[in-house]
Parts: structure tokens; sequence; C-alpha cells
């Protein structure tokens, strides 16, 4: 990490190692002032700089909201030993609930910090939680050479992160594999475990007569075929994560995400011993608090197991929640995150109801009809298309709604002002990359649902701020000012002004 003193903070596109031409990789790079103009060409590299900012006396590297993200904090990599074996883990956040996160399948904690959606996903359970997230042994910045190791030993990571962090008793919560050591745990030491909480876990892969769920063997064996035979190229993540399937970053990010967790003969011994998983018998010895949290579109790990585990768990609690992706960081991340914070600390997640407390975000494209003449109707309608999807993707990171179009346009809604803000932050960042430019207004009042749109005040509020802001700026209302007050953002009084149908004078910001 680097140390603390003043940085360069920058985001840069570059060529692979080894490719001088074909796709790029972005970069996120932070560096003190003084090696970077001592030891980097600044001609060979301030060409690609998209974003450049100073970042002063901080202990750790951050991108920043002006890049089109969300502020993240990567935290140092430690190691616990668990008998000769070296365990890697973080620790994030200060909550008072010690939570364990065990991930699925292959991992790498280091890396998990370039995708925006897992970081972002991260930061969230860490704001009422001490996050600790580490590599299982075999896998991402643990020692690799462990050969094949039993449930129980790879239980026994847990045991060696939980002493090396000095935490006596912890909530665990086990994804998909990392659901299988998380119970084996908890059964075996349920004096070190407040909670459980399993998502997208099945208590065994295989087919058996008993266990009708289960893979067939030519199931498996073409899965296996499969995973070998497109090692290292883009992974499709059509049924593992739906709503980034036509994301062709996402599919970038988690081919390289699985490189760095593995090794090809790696991942596929560790695929084969996952396979085996069967610890059904433990379910029954299970007796600390647990809840089996599921979405119900999940392609990989069918809703059916989750049903299978809350039947066979005593007194575990279910929840099936909306949506289809097993990789937990995409999709909803708010609904999947309010169910593990409300059954930890309590904290009941907002019900829907007719009218909601939100904040509407009203986005309109600059000058959209003289583009339109100078493109053409084709290459403007390919470009809108381009625009939904970065939208969509954007507010499933940031867990607001695409509520409607509005000509060329979009009226997004969102839980709270801090993600609306960020989040049109990151679309107005992505719609300028187009070579375009939008404005926009944001407010926070009270919203009548109809169907899918929304009406009341609140929206019609948003709309006349839209109209009052400039090309290329955000124009909010000081009630969203009020509202994120500690939250780092920047507001620029615009004056008081009478906005149309609405009464009153409005004090307006420009963040």
């Amino acid at each position: 990490m680097p140390s603390p003193g003043p940085y360069n903070v920058f985001l840069c596109r570059r060529p692979y190692p080894n490719s001088a031409s074909g796709p790029t990789q972005l970069l996120v790079g932070a560096f003190p002032v003084e090696p970077l103009l001592a030891d980097t060409s600044p001609i060979s590299i301030l060409p690609h700089i998209d974003a450049c900012l100073k970042v002063s006396n901080g202990k750790d590297w951050e991108t920043s909201a002006a890049c089109g993200e969300i502020n993240l904090r990567r935290p140092k990599t430690q190691y616990a030993k668990c008998g000769d074996l070296n365990i890697a883990y973080q620790v994030l956040g200060d909550g008072p609930v010690d939570l364990l996160y065990a991930q699925g399948w292959l991992t790498n904690i280091e890396y998990a910090w370039e995708s925006p959606d897992y970081a972002r996903y991260l930061t969230k359970l860490s704001r009422f939680s001490r996050v600790i997230f580490f590599d299982k042994r075999g896998t991402g910045m643990s020692d690799r050479d462990v050969g094949v190791a039993t449930l129980e030993e790879r239980s026994e990571d847990i045991h060696a992160v939980l002493d090396a962090v000095g935490s006596t008793k912890a909530a665990l919560f086990g994804v998909s594999e990392g659901g299988a050591i998380c119970s084996v745990f908890a059964a075996t030491y349920p004096e070190r475990v407040s909670h459980l909480i399993l998502n997208g876990s099945r208590p065994r892969y295989k087919w058996a007569p008993d266990f009708p769920n289960g893979m067939s063997p030519d199931e498996i064996k073409s899965e296996l075929r499969k995973l070998v035979n497109n090692w290292g190229e883009p992974f499709p993540l059509t049924t593992g994560a739906p709503s980034v399937a036509d994301d062709p970053a996402a599919a970038e990010w988690f081919a390289a995400y699985l490189r760095f967790a593995a090794s090809p003969r790696a991942a596929e011994q560790i695929t084969r011993m996952n396979y085996d998983i069967d610890y059904r018998d433990v379910l029954p010895a299970i007796h600390v608090p647990t809840l089996v949290v599921h979405r119900e579109g999940d392609q990989w790990c069918p809703v059916e197991h989750a049903h299978y585990l809350a039947e066979k768990i005593p007194s575990a609690e279910l929840r099936i929640i909306p949506g289809e992706d097993h990789l937990a960081w995409y999709g909803d991340q708010d609904r999947l995150v309010a169910e593990i914070k409300e059954f930890l600390t309590g904290e009941v997640a907002v019900a829907s109801v007719e009218r909601a407390l939100l904040t509407v975000a009203f986005i309109d494209i600059v000058d959209s009809t003289d583009r339109l003449a100078i493109m053409g109707d084709e290459r403007w309608k390919g470009l809108l298309e381009q625009l939904d999807f970065d939208v969509d993707r954007r507010i499933g990171s940031f867990g607001g709604q695409r509520v409607k179009h509005t000509g060329d346009g979009y009226l997004l809604s969102f839980s709270g002002p801090t993600s609306a803000i960020e989040c049109v932050k990151a679309i107005s960042a992505d719609i300028e990359r187009h070579g375009l430019s939008c404005k926009t207004g944001i407010h926070t009042g009270e919203c009548e649902r109809r169907g899918d749109d929304l009406s009341g005040m609140a929206v019609h509020i948003a709309a006349r701020l839209m109209d009052r802001a400039e090309p290329g700026s955000i124009a909010s209302s000081q009630t969203v000012k009020d509202l994120v007050i500690g939250s780092g953002l920047d507001f620029a009084p615009l004056g008081a002004c009478k906005l149309k149908g609405v009464p009153g004078d409005w004090q307006l910001y420009s963040v």
C-alpha cells in the first residue's frame, strides 16, 4: 500500500501486456507525486489519463466520484496462520457486528476491488459491520499448492482468520460453496458463531436417489469440459449474472478474477472437489440463528436448494427475494444487504408502499435534436440503445430504478440521495464518453406509485430543477443537500428562484 502523503490518482487505459493493439485494460493508479514524476515518462502515460485528482495524507488510496465511481478504500491484505498454511484476509468497517464473509468457488480478495460492483457491495456490508473477507486455502492470495482439502479443513480457515483478527464471536455469511464451510464451522464451533447466513448455497451438487435436485453425471462432465476448454476467455454470465450478461466489461473482469484466483489445473481440481460436497448430515446439528436468503431466479443454484436448507436447519428463517443473479454483487445489492442487516441488527427494511419517500432524478441529453440531425436515425438509435445499457448497469449497481424514458432522457428513482447523486455522476461520465452532454435535476420527497410510474410534487420539482440545470451539471434542492450532510459531497449555491408550478422560493445547488 502507498505510504501517507500526496498522491496522483488517475484513471487510464493501456494495452494489455504483450499486446500493442486490440482490447485495452482500464487502470486506476495511485502513486506518490515525486516517484511518479521521477520514474514514469509523462510523455508515455499522460495522454492516457482520463481523470486525475490529489489525495493528501490518506491511509489508503481510493477512487473518486469524480471518476464516475463511489468512494472506495482498498483494505490491507494480511495473513493468518492455519497450521503451516497462510490464509489471506482483509478487514473493513468498524460496525458492532463481526461479519465473516466466505465467498464461493474461486476468489481473490485483492482483485475483487477492481470491480466497482463488488467494491460497492463490500462497502455496503461494512457500513453496519466489521467485514472479515478472506481467500480460502488453495485460492487467491492464500497459499495455493495445498492439495485436496476436506470441508473440515477448509472450515478451519475460518477459525484461523477469526483468531487473527481477535474475534471471539462472529456472524458467518456463506455464499455458494462458502455456505458449506460456514455451516460446518457453525455446527462445530457454535460458541464462536452469533448468526449464520447462507446465500446461493446448496447442500449437495450431485444427483442421488434421495436428492433429485442434484446434477447428473453428464451435466457435471459438460460443465467441467466447458471450464477447461474456455479458461481465460471472457466468462459468459448469461445464467450466473443475467443483469450484466450483455456487458463485455463484466465478462472480462470475471474471467480475469478467476485467473487471479487459480491456475487452470487448480481451478479444475477445486471445481471437481466442490462437486463432491455433501453436508446434508451437518444441517440438523446447526443450532445458531440462521437465515437462508436466496434470489428466486438464481439459475446456478435453483431456489429448491434454499428450501431444502431451511427445512433441515432447525429454526432457520427463509427469505426468497427478487432477482436472477447468483453472483451476489450484481443485481439488486440493496435488497440483499438490507435482508442481512435486518437479520443481524433488527433494523427492518422499508416495505414497499403506495406512497414512499424517494429521491428522483431527471436526466436529459442536451441538444439531442441537433445530434440526431448530424448522426442520422440509425446511428442515433444505436447510441441510445448503448446509453440504455449504461444507465441500467449503473442503476443496478447503485440500487436504483429506471422509471421511464422521457424523450431522450430518463426518470430514475432511488431510496436515498447519496446513491442517487453517485449514480447520476457515473451516468453523466458515461454520456460524456459518447461525446454527449446531459443536465440533471435531483429532489427527495414523497412520491406516489402508479403501477411502474411515479407521480407527485417531488417528481414535478425534480423536473423543474433539471430545466434550471446547466449542460454538464446537476441541480439539486436544499432537501437533498440537508440529507447528505457528512457524505463528503460538495454543493455550490446557485441562489433562490421560483420553480414553475411550485409554490414559494427554492434554494438551488449545483452538486
